[in-house]
């Protein structure tokens, strides 16, 4: 079962005794948890009616214990449990008879619905009780959103809120807000407050309304960079300074992303698709989204050329060897320019 069918189930009312959530997006996660509570526990009995309960701090037999106890008052229970190590290949300093819990899983009591929440990108296969909950119970898992699912999610987002958004500002929300669904949230909030109902949120006011990190402020300077747009990229460099951020720190995220470019580019020319690309290399779909198309108008070896450039800089910024805001505007400029550095300019 997947998501979308689990929740489709919970809607109608119907609900099963036991769930494994896992993943990373914990936004979502709870997304589901709450769709639960609201669609199975009544708002008057939410306060005896649940129960949390975490495996670093619970023996899974007291969590066994609680799943089979009757409900007091109610027709059912919601017992929500953090979990490191039943499911997932985490540690915990309590020792779990899983025994207990296998044998509750072959037989659950049908007022007691139990939800196991693993942040782990993945189940630990090996075990016995994610093999009986995959037939037992519903596993679900909770990744990151593709690029497109996540724009997709944008959008939907801002329409639940009663605004709109077009391409445009779905873009320049998530390149000045980031990825992370809790975030991009509550900035859908405040921008649809401010555009009023059926209002339209604009590339303009995302730049008005949103203070970007200084890793989005530097994702925009390797942006203006690689477009070639000198004259951006050392207005967004002096912005900066301005707010006192540190020309090694600075160039270290530049070196970051020009390394991501350059590791996209050459897993596409793999034949690697972007999620598995973003797979690979642990990051965002989004974001490898992202790093493929600031690298599809340069070569391997250009990319390559300013990544050990920008290295080689490093090194002589933590020396002492160049000073540093210079050092780095230089970089900028000859990067924006499609220039390698002289031989000269290395003396």
């Amino acid at each position: 079962m997947d998501v979308k069918t689990a929740v489709k189930e919970i809607k109608r009312g119907e609900s099963r005794s036991l769930y494994v959530l896992y993943g990373t997006e914990k936004y979502r996660m709870q997304e589901f948890v709450q769709l639960l509570v609201d669609k199975l526990i009544p708002e008057e009995h939410r306060d005896f009616a649940i129960t949390k309960m975490d495996t670093s701090e619970h023996a899974i037999e007291a969590v066994v214990e609680e799943a089979e106890t009757m409900p007091f008052l109610v027709e059912r229970k919601l017992i929500l449990v953090k979990d490191h190590s039943i499911f997932a290949s985490g540690k915990d300093k309590l020792e779990h008879r899983t025994d207990r819990l296998l044998t509750y899983m072959a037989n659950p009591l049908e007022s007691s619905i139990v939800v196991f929440l693993i942040q782990a990108d993945k189940l630990d296969e090996r075990k016995k009780t994610v093999k009986l909950a995959k037939t037992a119970g519903v596993v679900l898992p909770f990744q990151p959103f593709s690029a497109d699912e996540l724009m997709q999610w944008v959008a939907k987002q801002v329409e639940t809120v009663g605004s709109q958004i077009d391409a445009q500002g779905i873009e320049a929300l998530l390149n000045n807000a980031g990825t992370q669904l809790q975030t991009l949230s509550a900035e859908i909030e405040k921008l649809s407050l401010y555009v009023g109902p059926g209002g339209l949120i604009q590339a303009d006011t995302i730049e008005q309304l949103i203070t970007k990190t200084t890793e989005q402020n530097v994702f925009q300077l390797v942006e203006d960079v690689i477009k070639r747009r000198p004259e951006q990229a050392m207005q967004m460099f002096r912005e900066l300074l301005k707010q006192k951020e540190e020309p090694i720190k600075i160039l270290a995220l530049i070196i970051r992303q020009l390394r991501i470019m350059l590791q996209v580019k050459e897993l596409t020319s793999q034949s690697f698709s972007q999620q598995q690309a973003a797979s690979q290399l642990g990051l965002h779909p989004y974001a490898v989204k992202v790093a493929a198309e600031q690298a599809r108008s340069h070569d391997t070896a250009s990319l390559a050329i300013w990544l050990a450039e920008a290295a080689e800089l490093d090194y002589e910024m933590k020396s002492g060897r160049v000073d540093k805001t210079l050092g780095l505007e230089l970089l900028i400029l000859r990067i924006a320019a499609n220039m390698p550095r002289t031989k000269e300019a290395r003396r």
